[in-house]
C-alpha cells in the first residue's frame, strides 16, 4: 500500500497525530481546498497513520499545488 494520502486535516493536526503514534513523516504538504498530504517514511507508519486517522482520509483524486516548496525560515 501507499505511503501517501490525503487527510481532512490541517498540517498541525496530522503532524501531533504523527508525533503522538511516533510515525515518521517524509513529506507534508497543504491541500490547496484545505486539508493536508502526507508521506510517511515506512508503509507500517502509513499503516499504522490510517488506521488512527481513518475517518479523516479523502477518498478519490484531490487537487493538489503544481509545486509545493516548505518556507523556509531564514
Amino acid at each position: 500500500m501507499s505511503r501517501a494520502m490525503n487527510l481532512s486535516l490541517s498540517e498541525a493536526e496530522v503532524q501531533n497525530a504523527c508525533a503522538q503514534a511516533q510515525i515518521r513523516i517524509s513529506a507534508i504538504e497543504p491541500l490547496p481546498q484545505a486539508g493536508t498530504h502526507v508521506v510517511c517514511v515506512t508503509s507500517e507508519g502509513a499503516d499504522a497513520l490510517r488506521k488512527k486517522l481513518g475517518k479523516h482520509l479523502i477518498e478519490g483524486k484531490v487537487k493538489r499545488f503544481a509545486f509545493y516548496r516548505i518556507p523556509s525560515s531564514w
